[in-house]
């Protein structure tokens, strides 16, 4: 029997390329997201995948997803946690609003940690069939440490993700799930499409080492590694697929 994935946000741009790298690997895959189903049918009308429409920050739809993933295949082995929103309008720190911050927030951070929670538990319930019990990554952002005060909601949401990452790792070693960090820089999908022109001009200028846009296949190969058995030495570790971005220059 294939070892299964769920992955969040899964009909978006990171999200689907991680659902795609997993199936080229050989898990069967639930994706979850926002999007009706009519509207992504023909994206999931694949061997061994799955497709549930929820809310991240609705407990009803995560568990619905999870119990989506048993029914189809039986078990789950990876969890990989993308589902997340940007503010719905960028305003300035002194600005934003409570409305904003819990939205944000709510999925990004809360929904991930509960998502996460649920999983685990049936992780640890669940029969070890290989070196690992399970192996759970969280993508977070280069906002997890990186300031943009006209959204500043986003960088606390994604700095919340990194320590959930490290909270995870520690509390499920001892039960041998793996726990992992992805963080994407400047990569091209709808979120930073609103932004296109300002990012080009700062690559242009040199903001990245490695000067081109990053591509959700970037991440996905990134996902497909942590998700292999190749670092089960490792835990909490953070990969940054930003393009060289978090080092330091002079």
């Amino acid at each position: 029997m294939k070892k299964s994935a769920i992955v969040t946000g899964g009909a978006g741009g990171i999200g689907y390329a991680v659902v795609k790298q997993l199936i080229e690997d050989g898990y069967a895959v639930m994706a979850m997201d926002m999007a009706p189903v009519e509207s992504v049918a023909e994206r999931f009308n694949l061997p061994d995948v799955a497709y549930v429409q929820g809310n991240l920050v609705n407990s009803d739809d995560r568990q619905r997803a999870l119990n989506t993933t048993l029914e189809h295949f039986g078990t789950v082995d990876i969890l990989v946690n993308v589902a997340g929103v940007a503010p719905q309008q960028r305003a300035d720190l002194l600005d934003m609003t409570e409305e904003s911050f819990d939205f944000v927030v709510g999925v990004n951070t809360k929904g991930t940690l509960f998502m996460t929670q649920l999983v685990a538990k049936q992780m640890i319930a669940q029969q070890q069939s290989g070196i690992r019990r399970g192996v759970i990554v969280n993508i977070s952002s280069m906002s997890a440490y990186t300031s943009s005060t006209n959204r500043g909601e986003y960088c606390v949401s994604k700095a919340g993700v990194s320590m959930l990452t490290t909270l995870f790792a520690d509390r499920l070693a001892a039960d041998n799930i793996g726990v992992y960090e992805v963080r994407p820089g400047i990569i091209a999908t709808n979120m930073t499409s609103t932004v296109q022109q300002k990012y080009d001009t700062l690559i242009e200028g040199g903001l990245l080492p490695i000067s081109r846009w990053g591509l959700p296949e970037d991440v996905a190969g990134a996902v497909s590694v942590l998700c292999s058995d190749k670092l089960a030495y490792c835990t909490g570790e953070v990969i940054n697929v930003d393009g060289g971005f978090h080092l330091r220059r002079l």
